[in-house]
């Protein structure tokens, strides 16, 4: 990535947008990102928020659209979609709950249990290739931290 220097004349106290933490997290989180993202649009023609469903459904097992909204911070419109994509490819069925017809389960195929499976071991050799040029300290730290801002622990 090309260095990042403020033009000419600009006031060093001035708001640097490569300094702000939000913006710095999402371009750290898009740069990481991408290559595992061409590997599940490449193996199995997902995008992003299929593949989150996908593993929600994968590590969790049975649950409601609205479930997953709650642990992935996905908006519920995006889950829709992602469902029905994941549904027309066979990795996923949909069941309504026999008392509030309202609730519909999801839950993953044979098929969608394999490719969950795939990319679960793809992730985990990515991540340590993505991770290799840090001491295990340092990724401890990060992680907690990130854990942290994204509300994921408390403390």
């Amino acid at each position: 990535m090309p260095e990042m220097t403020p033009r000419r004349g600009s006031d060093p106290a001035e708001f640097d947008l490569v300094d702000f933490l939000p913006y710095l997290l999402n371009q750290a989180g898009e740069e990481a990102s991408l290559a595992f993202q061409q590997v599940y649009k490449d193996r199995y023609g997902m995008l992003r928020t299929e593949w989150r469903v996908l593993f929600h459904l994968g590590r969790y097992g049975r649950m409601t659209a609205r479930e997953i909204g709650m642990r992935s911070k996905m908006h519920k419109t995006k889950i829709s979609r992602a469902v029905a994509k994941l549904e027309e490819r066979r990795f996923l069925t949909r069941s309504r709950d026999l008392e509030d017809r309202r609730m519909e389960y999801l839950e993953l195929t044979q098929a969608g249990a394999r490719a969950y499976a795939d990319l679960r071991e793809v992730a985990r050799e990515y991540d340590a290739r993505l991770t290799a040029a840090f001491s295990s300290e340092d990724m401890a730290v990060v992680r907690r931290v990130l854990k942290r801002l994204a509300g994921f622990e408390d403390g």
